[in-house]
């Protein structure tokens, strides 16, 4: 991996304890454009950090948001790297200086969640969508100043609020990695490649010699079918609506694909008959519910695994009758590729510096743009033009 796309933090001493002005991308309300506004970033509170991003990229689930009825006005935004700028009071494993990674599924690692090896949910400080402000004091340290000298706050998104010049995580929310690594990649630790390739290493455990469908060939999608080729998958099957994403999934190690569009019988039917079967393991990771059923009934009967990544819009249900489990399928949700963020990610990145691990990060990033050409950037991901667009600050 190349050493490049990285930064360095110059003012932090002048800047520690003192709030600091910076461009935002805010969001005002649900559907609008994203503006580029100057807000104020309060310093650091207890246990939080305060850090200067250097690069940011796009999600669908920032799309997501911004087109339902939420609390606004928002920095969106939970993919990004970049550089501690200072610490709050009983921040004890950060400093100013270190290169993090914003994670949106915290690890405080002291609560009976982050000592279970059973999940990587946390008491305090796991994802949780509906939350918009710091979990210290119910604050936010965002604020704006309209045309008649007013303070307004604007809330946070996804623990992370990483469309902004600064921001402030919780420390349980920022993960130091090598301070050598390009920062311009490992923003997509954030969510997208975690979120894949940890479904098929840490919740699938794919062995050698499996069989894989992967239902959605976007940036999740196509990061469990990385995972897949690294854990030496036989057979990669990916599914989508566009034909034209097999040139990059096969770059990913999709084996085969199917155009869902053009299928005479049932997808899960197509895949049976080119798996003897069924596949061992299924991934659902578009958020539709008659893709859901599509991905379980790929499975083999008897031991046959869908692990569910796509977000489902409420209130629909799960489209299984229980009676379906009886014939030995299993179905499961995955968060961040269950990884525990702080405790596992650095490893993930020192293997991939001293060459033990060749994650294709360059694969993901389709556009780089600057911060400023932000609505483009989710423009083109809604389109469907762009995996991921990498955005510097």
């Amino acid at each position: 991996m190349a050493s490049n796309g990285n930064g360095s933090l110059a003012n932090g001493a002048s800047t520690r304890g003192k709030p600091i002005k910076c461009k935002a991308a805010v969001a005002w309300g649900p559907g609008e454009p994203l503006a580029m506004e100057e807000v104020e970033v309060a310093p650091p509170g207890r246990l939080e950090v305060r850090v200067k991003l250097l690069f940011t990229s796009i999600c669908h689930t920032d799309l997501s948001f911004l087109k339902g009825e939420r609390k606004f006005p928002r920095i969106l935004g939970h993919e990004a790297a970049g550089v501690v700028e200072s610490v709050g009071d009983g921040v004890e494993n950060l400093a100013a200086g270190d290169h993090v990674v914003p994670i949106f599924n915290g690890e405080c690692g002291a609560c009976a969640y982050c000592e279970s090896g059973k999940t990587n949910l946390c008491g305090t400080y796991r994802v949780n969508p509906f939350k918009s402000t710091m979990a210290s004091d119910g604050g936010t340290r965002f604020s704006v100043v309209d045309g008649s000298g007013e303070r307004r706050p604007v809330y946070h998104f996804l623990n992370t609020s990483t469309f902004a010049e600064y921001t402030v995580l919780d420390a349980a929310c920022a993960v130091k990695v090598h301070p050598k690594a390009p920062l311009d990649k490992m923003c997509l630790l954030s969510c997208g490649i975690s979120t894949g390739v940890g479904a098929a290493w840490n919740t699938a455990n794919i062995s050698t010699g499996s069989t894989v469908a992967v239902f959605g060939l976007g940036a999740v999608g196509l990061a469990v079918a990385e995972g897949a080729r690294l854990r030496g998958a036989a057979r990669i099957i990916g599914v989508d609506i566009n034909s034209e994403k097999f040139t990059k999934g096969k770059e990913m190690g999709v084996t085969d694909f199917i155009d869902s569009k053009a299928c005479d019988k049932r997808v899960h039917e197509v895949i049976r008959e080119m798996t003897d079967g069924g596949v061992d393991y299924s991934f659902e990771c578009t958020g539709i519910n008659d893709v859901l059923r599509e991905a379980f009934l790929s499975t083999h009967d008897g031991w046959g695994l869908t692990v569910v990544l796509g977000i489902h819009a409420t209130p629909k249900m799960m489209p299984l009758h229980p009676m379906e489990l009886f014939d030995g399928r299993r179905i499961t949700g995955c968060v961040f590729g269950d990884f525990k963020g702080k405790s596992q990610l650095p490893d993930i990145v020192d293997k991939c510096m001293n060459g033990k691990l060749n994650l294709n990060f360059d694969g993901f990033i389709t556009h780089k743009m600057p911060f400023s050409d932000i609505n483009k950037a989710l423009q083109l991901l809604e389109e469907g033009k762009s995996l991921r667009c990498v955005l510097h600050l």
